[in-house]
């Protein structure tokens, strides 16, 4: 079997990113930019108040307070400041052009006014409560380097810059096929050995929240023609097909020898892992790639989110397909069987001022509770049988996918 991090790096290194394509602005939350956005103009595009208040020219500060200025005009947001009349104040909104000659800004509450005349002990400095054109970017400066994903704050960003379309990789095609003759639809009759098809919901929303296209295929039971005519079709113009079940070596698991028979290669289908251990990945010549997920719920969601999350942000040219892990201590002593690195469930709760990992119970690989109810997985290496409360161990946040 391969560690986990050794299937993980073969995984990422076999991907290929796919094409980009222009599309507006709105339609690019959770995309993957493709080409580099760089500011077209200084952002701020010019010198601005932080302040409600007045500005001034400080080399007209002379002697010792009290200063006293007439006031003459006003700098207004939305319309272009009038040059600062030499020896005077010029009222000012937050967000307001700084006047021509004008280099600092005393907040109003600093300032006692009496007519068309102000009063203020406050000397400022040169620069005070103005923030400079080109502040936040130069023109000609990068803004968001290929393989960004985009989040709320870039699309402000680009919106900024006056962009309404960026250049962002294609959307992965997912193409979820689930196996064995035990599923029935959710929501349809009870029958005695049936159990509702419960993988094909949280994989689809995982790989939407990865900006991908997700298309369910049909079930199929547990019989060899009918698995390899469903992966024949599931492999049609897709990017990913994910098989859920079928594919350990038990006397009705025909997914490997049906992907094998449609022109699969597989790199691996075994990960020193818990849940997971049964999972299988390749590639199509030339088409698709394929992650064979092992078909108890929990196993197949978490090895998903550990796999199949990374791969498709690596098809997206994400220049960070990996989740990042964070070091916190356990609440309570953890006991573990020696043998494969383990992904408990857990929850993340703050008791007193620290942030502390508290196990669920059932670590199941068919348990969805244990997995619904957690909001992080804690890695338990292979070789360790117990950690005690405060022990640190390394955390995947479930909201880090």
């Amino acid at each position: 079997m391969l560690t986990f991090e050794e299937a993980r790096a073969r995984l990422l290194a076999a991907v290929e990113t796919l094409p980009s394509e222009r599309v507006s602005l709105e339609r690019t939350l959770g995309r993957v930019l493709a080409e580099p956005l760089v500011a077209s103009a200084p952002i701020p595009a010019f010198p601005y108040s932080a302040m409600d208040g007045y500005a001034f020219a400080t080399h007209d500060f002379v002697g010792a307070a009290p200063f006293r200025f007439a006031v003459r005009g006003e700098s207004r947001t939305g319309r272009p400041a009038e040059p600062l009349v030499p020896g005077t104040a010029c009222v000012i909104s937050t967000g307001a052009e700084v006047p021509t000659a004008a280099d600092a800004v005393v907040p109003r509450e600093l300032v006692e006014r009496d007519g068309d005349f102000i009063t203020t002990n406050e000397r400022p400095r040169a620069g005070q409560h103005i923030r400079r054109a080109g502040e936040d970017l130069a023109a000609g400066a990068l803004a968001l380097a290929p393989g960004s994903r985009l989040g709320p704050a870039a699309l402000g960003l680009a919106a900024s810059l006056d962009a309404t379309e960026l250049v962002v990789f294609r959307r992965p095609r997912v193409t979820i096929l689930c196996t064995g003759d035990e599923l029935r639809a959710p929501g349809s009759a009870a029958v005695p050995g049936k159990i509702p098809e419960s993988v094909s919901p949280p994989l689809a929303a995982l790989a939407s929240l990865a900006a991908a296209d997700v298309r369910r295929a049909p079930p199929v039971g547990d019989e060899p023609d009918a698995t390899r005519a469903a992966i024949a079709q599931a492999l049609t113009d897709t990017d990913l097909l994910l098989t859920v079940g079928g594919v350990s070596v038990g006397d009705h698991d025909w997914v490997r020898p049906a992907l094998e028979a449609e022109g699969v290669t597989l790199d691996f289908w075994k990960v020193s892992i818990k849940p997971g251990k049964p999972l299988a990945f390749g590639r199509r010549a030339g088409g698709a790639w394929v992650l064979g997920l092992p078909g108890n719920p929990a196993s197949a969601v978490i090895t998903f989110s550990l796999f199949g999350m990374p791969l498709l942000r690596a098809l997206q040219g994400d220049r960070e397909p990996l989740p990042k892990l964070a070091a916190l201590p356990l609440a309570t002593a953890l006991s573990h069987k020696p043998g494969r690195l383990e992904f408990v469930r857990a929850r993340l709760e703050l008791r007193g001022e620290r942030l502390v990992v508290v196990p669920q119970e059932n670590q199941a690989s068919g348990a969805l509770t244990s997995l619904a109810w957690a909001d992080a997985l804690a890695l338990v290496p292979g070789d360790v049988e117990r950690l005690p409360e405060g022990a640190l161990v390394s955390v995947l946040r479930v909201q880090d996918l």
